[in-house]
């Protein structure tokens, strides 16, 4: 390919109401991808063209976008991976639209706070007076939840997301299992009820399109069914209790003597 083209959804508040697609020619380099396609738009072409971008190494999950129907993060996507020369780039679905590309991930942070996603310990204990020991069968119980970048492309795979505005979505409940999983914490119980709601774990059927599209490999729709589970042993009462995290054992704090140099410059006297 010696060009590529790309057609980007331009959405303007307060100026054009309408959302409509806008053709860009852009020439193609070998390893290019959609973010450096739309950085050399926006550089070249047209300076007024929004999206959001920030680390382009997949880890910060701002460049969220909706290419060639499939949720991807921009900086992620090689255009020789697409098989096309043409790119179609929209803002992520399931999310209202700020200008052009930039979706509002407002409601999956408000959503993703609900869940309390932090390690809770009990008001009784106070402060943990050391470091927390985890084996390593204890971390596999839940590390690979954590990689979790808060993208928002799952939720704008979500077939529920599409349907229920207020459906939590499978990030926040990803999110939910990782902590209630989790040995140093014991914020279960409140998670349990935020969860076990309408709009919370059950209006979920599993479509698995969450997990198909997660650039880090988190498997959201796992989550959803082992917390699932969890919900039913525990309103049954067969949900094994936790073993508490083990602490270590403090470190004696020594302080090193120091044997400090001579002045190099003498003061007369």
């Amino acid at each position: 390919m010696e060009n590529v083209t790309f057609k980007v959804q331009r959405y303007c508040p307060g100026k054009d109401q309408r959302i409509r697609m806008q053709e860009f020619t852009v020439p193609y380099t070998h390893g290019m991808t959609v973010l450096d396609g739309l950085l050399h738009i926006k550089e070249h072409i047209d300076m007024t063209l929004s999206f959001r971008s920030s680390c382009r190494m997949g880890i910060c999950g701002s460049c969220g976008m909706l290419v060639n129907r499939f949720p991807m993060l921009a900086c992620h996507t090689p255009i020789e991976e697409l098989n096309s020369s043409t790119v179609e780039v929209r803002s992520l679905p399931n999310f209202p639209i700020v200008r052009d590309l930039v979706a509002d991930l407002g409601p999956l942070f408000e959503k993703h706070r609900s869940i309390k996603p932090y390690i809770m310990t009990a008001v009784s204990e106070g402060i943990p007076d050391g470091e927390f020991l985890q084996a390593q069968k204890e971390l596999e119980q839940y590390v690979q939840f954590a990689y979790c970048v808060k993208c928002g492309l799952c939720m704008a795979a979500c077939p529920t997301m599409a349907t229920n505005s207020l459906f939590l979505g499978p990030q926040p409940l990803g999110q939910a299992y990782r902590y209630c999983t989790d040995l140093r914490d014991k914020g279960a119980r409140v998670r349990f009820d935020e969860t076990d709601s309408p709009h919370g774990i059950w209006p979920c059927h599993l479509a698995g399109a969450c997990s198909e599209v997660c650039p880090k490999g988190v498997d959201p729709a796992l989550a959803i069914q082992l917390l699932r589970r969890a919900l039913v042993l525990d309103g049954l009462r067969l949900r094994r209790k936790k073993q508490p995290a083990r602490l270590a054992e403090p470190l004696p704090i020594t302080k090193p003597k120091v044997e400090a140099p001579e002045f190099t410059v003498k003061l007369p006297g």
